[in-house]
């Protein structure tokens, strides 16, 4: 079974991960638009390629700039399609690292509640500007429920990665932060039952 999953992923990679998803959503009963859901996959499956991630420099090399600096050109930039590409790109950039690699981001300075603020954010300027009725529905929605799909990714990501102990205290402080339900359902599986009044000592 785990050899014919593999060849799955390798040769139809947006079937995988759809089939991901789709658990995902089941799993923690949520409901999105069917564009939204098809948003999800492909975005999973353009970020198979690490240099997806990166803006590219003058010289056409892949670097990873701050997010506050991408929206800063984004406000700037005087054409309308480039700027509205720009957000695009810090949405999905977001969305994808809050959600696929949720609890690397909290040792981090810059935190997951940093990643699901920017994202949101951006994703609300690609709706404001959408001209298309059905776009602008996508967007504002990737927008609002931007920590709700940041969960649903995360969980696609518990599917596909194995967990330890480390990656529990990760979950925990996650949880912490953020009162992820899916974070708490999480830990409730492992034997871990969230507790606030713990929180003081994580600070």
């Amino acid at each position: 079974m785990r050899a014919k999953m593999q060849l799955t992923l390798v040769a139809q990679p947006q079937d995988f991960f759809r089939e991901l998803v789709t658990a995902a959503l089941s799993k923690q009963k949520v409901s999105i638009q069917p564009e939204t859901e098809f948003y999800l996959v492909n975005l999973l499956n353009q970020f198979m390629h690490a240099d997806r991630l990166y803006t590219r420099s003058v010289n056409g090399e892949p670097e990873e700039r701050p997010l506050a600096i991408l929206v800063k050109e984004a406000l700037e930039h005087n054409r309308a399609h480039e700027r509205v590409s720009l957000f695009r790109h810090i949405g999905d950039v977001s969305l994808y690292k809050a959600g696929y690699f949720q609890e690397s981001l909290n040792r981090k300075l810059v935190d997951i509640d940093y990643y699901i603020k920017m994202g949101g954010a951006a994703y609300s300027q690609v709706a404001y500007n959408a001209e298309e009725n059905h776009l602008r529905s996508l967007y504002e929605e990737l927008s609002y429920r931007f920590a709700t799909l940041v969960d649903i990714l995360a969980d696609v990501s518990e599917t596909t990665t194995p967990r330890d102990e480390k990656d529990l205290l990760r979950l925990y402080e996650l949880w912490l932060r953020t009162k992820s339900e899916r974070a708490a359902k999480a830990l409730q599986q492992a034997g871990i039952l969230p507790n606030e009044t713990v929180k003081k000592d994580f600070q």
